[in-house]
């Protein structure tokens, strides 16, 4: 969920680009003047948003100079509106720091799509900024070695060859244990975001990285499916596909195998044994 700034001075707009946000899991804040946009959004005190949906057409302050001042002081994702269409208003406002540019009137679909893809690429930014020092420090689990500087795996002393893209997908999601992925960040992140193929990929390539970790009851289980979520790497999820093999073999195997074979084979095989006997026994001596 992201904290999203609309400033906006159309009431009907802001209010439609804020529902539309929130229904989207976001948390979002309206501003309709420009002066209240930099007191909010600069200064001391400001607010951090994660991004702001900022109209050109301000009253009191206009978007440009809005826009010019956020960028002085921090680094925050700007999506432009605006009731121009010239292409000299879009450059002006791309170079003085918007990160995208939407025409009036908006399409809420467009925006959605925009704001999403904004959005992964921040976090993209984030996971690489915090992970740049360690992308060539190897993982090292019980069971499980990685060596990116090799590109080697090694499960349970068994050496594992692997793809480019399947040895990138084991080593982002070993790299971080319990951190949830989707598979949209999946396909931008590993596959780039130019890739035009579908998000079934990754579960392909994940199926694939699991046969060759060796399957059911193996190191394979750490990689856990969060349905409609995406993926993630649990260092304790093997135990689980242990023991439901173990107690179910044992239960049925012991009560149902032990019951049946001896009163079935007792009472019923010695009746008729000795009553077929004795009546021919009676058949001979009446002879």
């Amino acid at each position: 969920m992201a904290h999203i700034v609309v400033v906006e001075d159309e009431h009907q707009l802001a209010h439609l680009i804020a529902q539309t946000l929130r229904d989207d899991g976001h948390q979002t804040e309206v501003i309709r003047d420009g002066h209240v946009a930099l007191d909010r959004l600069t200064g001391p005190g400001r607010i951090s948003p994660d991004l702001i949906i900022l109209d050109l057409g301000l009253p009191s302050v206009d978007g440009l100079t809005v826009c010019r001042q956020i960028r002085r002081e921090r680094i925050v994702p700007i999506v432009m509106l605006t009731a121009k269409s010239t292409e000299l208003d879009k450059v002006l406002g791309l170079e003085l720091g918007a990160d995208d540019y939407l025409t009036k009137p908006v399409s809420l679909r467009e925006l959605q799509a925009r704001v999403s893809a904004i959005l992964r690429r921040v976090e993209m930014m984030r996971v690489e900024s915090r992970t740049e020092e360690d992308s060539t420090k190897p993982i090292a689990y019980h069971d499980l070695s990685v060596d990116p500087m090799g590109r080697e795996v090694v499960v349970e002393g068994r050496e594992v060859n692997l793809t480019a893209k399947e040895f990138d997908l084991l080593y982002l999601l070993a790299s971080h244990p319990g951190r949830v992925f989707s598979r949209t960040y999946l396909l931008d992140r590993l596959w780039g975001d130019s890739y035009s193929g579908f998000e079934r990929t990754v579960d392909t390539h994940i199926q694939r990285l699991r046969r060759k970790l060796g399957g059911s009851g193996s190191v394979a289980d750490h990689i856990v499916t969060l349905w409609g979520v995406g993926y993630k790497y649990d260092r304790t999820s093997s135990a689980p596909s242990s023991a439901p093999s173990s107690a179910p073999s044992s239960a049925p195997s012991s009560a149902p195998s032990s019951a049946p074979s001896s009163a079935p084979s007792s009472a019923p095989s010695s009746a008729p044994s000795s009553a077929p006997s004795s009546a021919s026994d009676g058949a001979a001596a009446a002879t």
